[in-house]
C-alpha cells in the first residue's frame, strides 16, 4: 500500500524508515511545510517523494499524522473529502481530546494511535532505524472504526515489530500522563531549577549520571509538549498534585530528621523496578 506521512521529524521519519525496511509500503509519500526540513528529508531519503497535501490524499492508502497534537486538530477540515477507503492514523501523545473532535464524516476512517516510544530529539535528522521495534502502540476507541481501517493499522504496527494494546482514550490519557507527561513536566522543572540556581560552568563540571538522566527529556520540543500539556491538562494537574504530596512528605521527613522513615519510603520506590 502507499503510505503518506504528514510530518517527518523523529516519529514520522522513523516510521518512514520502518515501513520501507519491512516492505510494508509500496511507496512512501511525505508532506512537510518547513523548507529546511524538506532539504533534510530529501538528503536522508526518508520518503520516495515529497508532495502537496492534495496529492498525498489522492495517492495514499494510509495517511499518518506525525505532528504536534494541536496540529492534528487543525488538519481535520483538510480531510473531510477523503476517500472512504483511505485510512488516517494519528500518532499524538494525547487521545481523548483528539477522539472527541474527529469530525463524524471521517470517524470510521480515523484510527487514534499512540506509539509509546521516542527520544528528546526532533527533526528529520533525529529519525532512527529501530525506534518502533519491540515497543507498544496504543489504539483507542476502535469500535467506531471500519474493520478495513483497523486491519490496515494492525498490519502497519505489527509489521514494524510493535505490540498493540487497545483501550479507551480517557484511560490512555491517565496512564500516559503518569508514564510520560508528568515525567516531562518534572524534567523541565528540574532543569529550570538548576539553571536558576547554579552557574552554567558548575553544571557542566559536576553534572553526573543522575542529573543527566533526569534532565534528558527537558531537551524535548517545547512546542510539542506545551500542546500535550494543554490537551491533557486535567490529568496533568491531578498528577502534579499527587507528586507535590510526595515532595511534601520527603521534605517533612528530612526536616524532622526521620531518616528511618525516609529509608522505608525510598525502599517502597525501589519496588517499581520489580514490575518494569
Amino acid at each position: 500500500m502507499n503510505i503518506g506521512i504528514v510530518g517527518l521529524g523523529l516519529m514520522g521519519g522513523s516510521l518512514a524508515k520502518a515501513v520501507k525496511r519491512y516492505g510494508i509500503a509500496k511507496k512512501v509519500l511525505g508532506y512537510i511545510n518547513s523548507e529546511k526540513n524538506k532539504k533534510d528529508v530529501l538528503e536522508l531519503k526518508l520518503v520516495d517523494e515529497i508532495v502537496d497535501l492534495e496529492t498525498l490524499k489522492k495517492e495514499s492508502d494510509v495517511i499518518i499524522l506525525a505532528i504536534p497534537v494541536d496540529g492534528i486538530i487543525k488538519m481535520f477540515p483538510s480531510f473531510l473529502d477523503i476517500d472512504d477507503k483511505t485510512t488516517i492514523i494519528d500518532m499524538g501523545s494525547t487521545k481523548e481530546y483528539i477522539v472527541e473532535n474527529i469530525p463524524e464524516k471521517i470517524r470510521e476512517n480515523f484510527v487514534p494511535a499512540h506509539p509509546m516510544t521516542g527520544t528528546e530529539k526532533s527533526g528529520p535528522k533525529a529519525s532512527i532505524d529501530d525506534l518502533y521495534e519491540g515497543k507498544t502502540v496504543v489504539l483507542c476507541n476502535l469500535e467506531k472504526n471500519g474493520n478495513m481501517h483497523v486491519n490496515k493499522a494492525f498490519r502497519i504496527f505489527q509489521g514494524i515489530g510493535m505490540r498493540i494494546v487497545v483501550m479507551d482514550a480517557d484511560e490512555h490519557d491517565v496512564h500516559a500522563c503518569f508514564m510520560s507527561h508528568l515525567p516531562h513536566a518534572i524534567s523541565f522543572s528540574l532543569a529550570n531549577t538548576v539553571m536558576g540556581h547554579e552557574d552554567p560552568k558548575s553544571i557542566i563540571a559536576l553534572a553526573a549520571g543522575g542529573f543527566k538522566d533526569m534532565s534528558r527529556v527537558a531537551k524535548s520540543s517545547p512546542r510539542m509538549w506545551s500542546d500535550v500539556f494543554k490537551q491533557n491538562r486535567k490529568n496533568l494537574l491531578t498528577s502534579i498534585d499527587l507528586f507535590e504530596e510526595h515532595m511534601k512528605k520527603v521534605r517533612k521527613m528530612v526536616e524532622d530528621e526521620n531518616y528511618e522513615e525516609l529509608e522505608k519510603w525510598m525502599a517502597k520506590a525501589n519496588t517499581l523496578h520489580e514490575i518494569l
